[in-house]
């Protein structure tokens, strides 16, 4: 794996972003600044772009000191979606130090380990809905571990415990219904109603669970049947025997932990009410958070000090992600200050004009999908991409809803494929799996799902998937 690591291996996230402001920095100076007028819509209460009304305006092109600075601005500039990801981390973090996640998939695992091959897909759906409302795919890493001695257990292999956690967390991730990192942050940045156009998202769920636990299901039955038929099966055979060794400890719930996960359910289906029904936004979700954080750490018996220091812990574990926010905003600040971000529009709807939307759409999403393989973040990739892609979307006729779907897609299926994300990586790590093992598995999954998606970025154009 290391190897193979090696090879592959790109900048860091920060160098290829702060690369990219130094790029656009520089084409500020070459690139016409332009502007379009934007036009008040009553109907949806949104401004659009005149897709006639392009005109050169005088240049404003970056300097030195614009360039160190636009980071620090594009922060500002995204100063709820920061807030609402250290929200997010720390008051999840906070139920994880209270031991109430670990003791929950553990007691699930439990109860699902004499129904045989049945475990994977309730494991499977239950991480996808965490994905879908929470955002935290990073949870793998502790999925994994609880999971792989069951898994072994029961006959199956390491990639089967992997792709169990994995994929469920990427469904869930990708297609979320609410996931505050991807489509919150897309739907805010693109102007559109929070949670709206969620019931397609759900259905899509529906649908690719159903080809990942069949994919999934299928490859199990065929490791139990003959063990040799594993990649892993020499690996495995270690990992059993260290497993065997060890003396896990087993968590089980307590009084106080059932009433404290009882509590933050009861605060997040109020959290999803009051955006639907109360129009809340990002400062009453990120409040929500933390009141599922910390009223669910003290009833499950953690003092104040221990809940502050579990909440700080995780901020810090959302910290890269946080930052990688906010420099990637900066892109969009440095294009809005230059005035060119109306310029490249113009460009690619000059180029892209009278091409079908079904084909625009589905460009979207391979073009989202290339930028996955340098901005890992979901939530950066939004911030940096839609700035652009949005009012794109209106001058080719694809309604911005199918733009947040296209790039929902083109990041989120690749996350547990490219080696430089490092949730993903350090997944497989842990289950002993090398790199080119798990590919050699996932390909052909990935390559079902990216036939899904092309005929699903169709279908969305079709029915003019919204709203607007």
């Amino acid at each position: 794996m290391d190897l193979v690591e090696k090879k592959l291996k790109v900048p860091h996230t920060y160098i290829i972003l702060m690369s990219l402001i130094l790029f656009i920095s520089i084409l500020t100076y070459f690139i016409p600044a332009g502007t379009y007028d934007r036009i008040f819509d009553e109907i949806t209460g949104r401004q659009l772009v005149d897709p006639d009304s392009f005109k050169i305006v005088e240049k404003n092109p970056t300097t030195l000191i614009r360039f160190f600075s636009s980071a620090i601005d594009g922060m500002v500039d995204a100063g709820y979606v920061l807030v609402l990801t250290f929200a997010v981390g720390g008051g999840f973090f906070i139920l994880e130090k209270a031991g109430i996640i670990t003791a929950a998939i553990q007691s699930l695992a439990r109860k699902l380990k004499n129904h045989g091959v049945i475990m994977i897909p309730a494991l499977m759906i239950t991480f996808a809905l965490v994905d879908n409302f929470i955002g935290m795919c990073e949870l793998t890493m502790v999925y994994v571990p609880i999971i792989l001695p069951l898994m072994l257990a029961m006959g199956f292999d390491s990639i089967t415990a992997c792709a169990t956690a994995l994929v469920g967390s990427q469904i869930g991730f990708t297609l979320g219904i609410a996931n505050p990192f991807t489509t919150i942050i897309g739907q805010k940045v693109a102007g559109l109603p929070l949670m709206s156009g969620w019931q397609f998202r759900l259905i899509l769920n529906i649908i690719y669970m159903a080809v990942a636990v069949w994919f999934i299901v299928r490859y199990a039955n065929k490791v139990k049947a003959d063990p040799t038929k594993s990649s892993m099966y020499q690996i495995d055979l270690k990992t059993r025997v260290d497993l065997g060794t060890a003396d896990p400890e087993i968590k089980i719930m307590n009084g106080r932990q059932k009433v404290a996960g009882l509590v933050s359910i009861a605060i997040f289906i109020t959290m999803i009410y009051g955006v639907f029904s109360w129009g809340w936004d990002m400062p009453e979700i990120g409040g929500a958070f933390v009141a599922i954080g910390i009223l669910g750490g003290v009833i499950a018996g953690l003092s104040g000090d221990e809940v502050c220091t579990a909440f700080t812990e995780g901020c810090m574990r959302v910290l890269e992600g946080a930052l990688i926010i906010g420099v990637s905003r900066g892109i969009a600040v440095i294009m809005m200050d230059a005035m060119i971000i109306d310029t490249i529009i113009h460009f690619f709807a000059s180029v892209l004009i009278g091409i079908p939307g079904v084909l625009a759409a589905v460009g979207m999403m391979i073009v989202q999908s290339i930028i996955e393989f340098f901005i890992s973040s979901g939530s950066g990739q939004m911030v940096a991409t839609m700035p652009i892609m949005a009012p794109l979307a209106d001058i080719l006729g694809v309604t911005r809803q199918t733009a947040i779907l296209a790039s929902q897609l083109g990041d989120g299926l690749t996350n547990i494929f490219f080696p430089v994300s490092g949730y993903f990586i350090a997944t497989i790590g842990l289950a002993r799996v090398p790199y080119e093992k798990w590919v050699r598995f996932f390909i052909p999954l990935l390559g079902i799902q990216w036939g899904m998606s092309i005929v699903v970025m169709i279908i969305a154009q079709l029915i003019n998937y919204g709203p607007f």
